[in-house]
């Protein structure tokens, strides 16, 4: 058996934990995410806001996308991606009275529900997960939220040198400026005591893809997740993403490696995995690479319809070499 840990949140996360699936059956995988907690947008900022908590948007799609195969798991995961619509009020205007789960996910409201029932979050996820007959664990990186804050350059257009704070995760994922410095409030949250453990046990640590600032580093900003994966005796994998976001316009590929230097000085990579059209001229690539410790490795893992988006198939053959070279 090999054991993966897979850090992240969202969207990028997803992709990885699809492609960890599909590699799964021929590695023997056990798989464990381990997800960011500083959400504040859309359906989880709202549930956040009203209700404390974890945010339980990038929780619940990490449970999606370890979803078991069988009918019944997968109209379950299907419930749990599914979102409310709006429902109109009786001049046929949105805004009825039932427009309070307007935009909210199932699988969000169930999470919530869980949470609050059992009063910890890691066993309400093994719940969902057993729910969804999960072949994987999925736990937050802190039993706690945290605030993800950002000194931004560029904010104003008509101020390019002026650095302002940004605050919460939502703000920083589309500020239009230059990220130049990230932070967590509190500074240093506690970290979930069974992702440093995971993370101790792990043979593979793989982080992205995903948003850089708000998904993939928040982790290295966690003390103790932070000091667990120096510690730790696996080897490590980053997954570079396919184009540049909002947050991170105007960071090179080779930059996206260099921050990760950057939050966490100490960290030790074995390999990059990368599109080869995603990276263009491989050379600069190679040098952060190697600066990491890692060797470059490129390989086609994109959909094919041109959008910037991991082919979790592509990625999950990519993966197969990689982490069964040394089994």
């Amino acid at each position: 058996m090999v054991r993966v840990v897979a850090f992240g949140g969202g969207h990028g996360l997803s992709a990885s934990l699809r492609a960890l699936r599909r590699c799964s059956p021929e590695l023997d995988l056990d798989i464990t995410a381990v997800v960011t907690v500083g959400d504040d947008g859309g359906s989880s900022g709202r549930l956040r806001a009203e209700r404390g908590g974890l945010p339980p948007g990038d929780l619940r799609q990490a449970l999606v996308a370890l979803a078991g195969d069988h009918p019944a798991t997968r109209r379950s995961a299907g419930l749990f991606q599914h979102r409310f619509a709006e429902v109109p009020a009786a001049g046929g205007d949105a805004g009825g009275p039932g427009d309070g789960l307007a935009g909210h996910a199932v699988g969000n409201l169930v999470l919530c529900g869980l949470m609050e029932l059992l009063g910890d979050p890691v066993a309400a996820l093994e719940h969902a997960g057993a729910m969804l007959g999960a072949v994987g664990r999925v736990l937050p990186m802190s039993c706690e939220p945290v605030g993800i804050e950002a000194r931004v350059c560029g904010v104003d257009p008509e101020r390019p040198d002026e650095v302002r704070t940004v605050t919460g995760q939502h703000q920083v994922a589309v500020t239009t400026g230059r990220v130049e410095a990230l932070r967590l409030t509190p500074a240093a949250p506690v970290a979930c005591p069974e992702a440093v453990a995971a993370i101790g046990e792990a043979d593979w640590l793989i982080f992205g893809p995903g948003s850089w600032y708000t998904s993939v580093l928040p982790h290295l900003l966690v003390p103790e997740l932070a000091a667990a994966i120096v510690a730790s005796p696996a080897r490590r994998l980053v997954t570079l993403n396919l184009a540049a976001e909002k947050e991170t316009l105007g960071l090179s590929v080779a930059d996206h490696l260099a921050a990760l230097r950057w939050y966490l000085p100490k960290l030790k990579v074995d390999h990059v995995l990368a599109d080869s059209k995603a990276v263009g001229d491989p050379e600069p690539v190679e040098r952060a690479a190697e600066s990491l410790g890692a060797r470059l490795v490129l390989a086609p893992v994109a959909v094919t319809d041109g959008t910037p988006r991991h082919d979790p198939a592509a990625l999950g053959a990519a993966l197969v070499p990689v982490l069964g070279a040394d089994r």
